[in-house]
Protein backbone atom coordinates (compact mmCIF):
# COMPACT_ATOMS: atom_id res chain seq x y z
CA UNK A 1 0.00 0.00 0.00
CA UNK A 2 0.92 3.69 -0.08
CA UNK A 3 1.63 4.16 3.69
CA UNK A 4 4.47 1.43 3.61
CA UNK A 5 6.21 2.94 0.21
CA UNK A 6 6.60 6.48 2.20
CA UNK A 7 9.26 4.87 4.68
CA UNK A 8 10.80 3.07 2.04
CA UNK A 9 14.59 4.21 1.42
CA UNK A 10 14.61 4.45 -2.65
CA UNK A 11 18.41 5.01 -2.81
CA UNK A 12 18.59 1.58 -1.10
CA UNK A 13 16.79 0.02 -3.22
CA UNK A 14 18.27 1.28 -5.88
CA UNK A 15 21.76 0.22 -4.82
CA UNK A 16 20.32 -3.12 -3.47
CA UNK A 17 18.62 -3.65 -7.45
CA UNK A 18 22.54 -3.10 -8.35
CA UNK A 19 24.11 -5.81 -6.56
CA UNK A 20 21.46 -8.65 -7.30
CA UNK A 21 22.10 -7.66 -11.03
CA UNK A 22 25.71 -7.90 -10.78
CA UNK A 23 25.18 -10.97 -9.36
CA UNK A 24 23.09 -12.34 -12.23
CA UNK A 25 25.75 -11.42 -14.55
CA UNK A 26 28.47 -13.06 -12.33
CA UNK A 27 26.15 -16.42 -12.58
CA UNK A 28 26.92 -16.39 -16.24
CA UNK A 29 30.32 -17.36 -15.87
CA UNK A 30 30.16 -20.90 -15.61
CA UNK A 31 33.33 -21.02 -13.45
CA UNK A 32 32.29 -18.24 -10.85
CA UNK A 33 28.95 -20.67 -10.82
CA UNK A 34 30.37 -23.40 -9.52
CA UNK A 35 33.40 -22.64 -8.19
CA UNK A 36 35.79 -24.57 -9.87
CA UNK A 37 38.98 -23.05 -8.53
CA UNK A 38 39.62 -25.12 -5.00
CA UNK A 39 42.00 -22.29 -3.38
CA UNK A 40 40.89 -18.98 -2.35
CA UNK A 41 42.64 -16.71 -4.39
CA UNK A 42 42.56 -18.49 -7.41
CA UNK A 43 38.48 -18.41 -6.80
CA UNK A 44 38.85 -14.83 -5.91
CA UNK A 45 40.90 -13.84 -9.09
CA UNK A 46 38.22 -15.48 -11.07
CA UNK A 47 35.22 -13.47 -9.69
CA UNK A 48 37.81 -10.61 -10.30
CA UNK A 49 38.46 -11.73 -14.01
CA UNK A 50 34.84 -11.73 -14.33
CA UNK A 51 33.73 -8.79 -13.24
CA UNK A 52 36.66 -7.07 -15.78
CA UNK A 53 34.81 -8.56 -18.74
CA UNK A 54 31.07 -7.35 -17.13
CA UNK A 55 32.83 -3.54 -16.89
CA UNK A 56 34.39 -3.74 -20.54
CA UNK A 57 32.79 -2.63 -23.02
CA UNK A 58 33.86 -5.49 -25.21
Amino acid sequence: SKSSNEHMDWYLYKIRHLVENLFARLKQFRGVATRYDKLKQNYENSVALACIFIWLPL
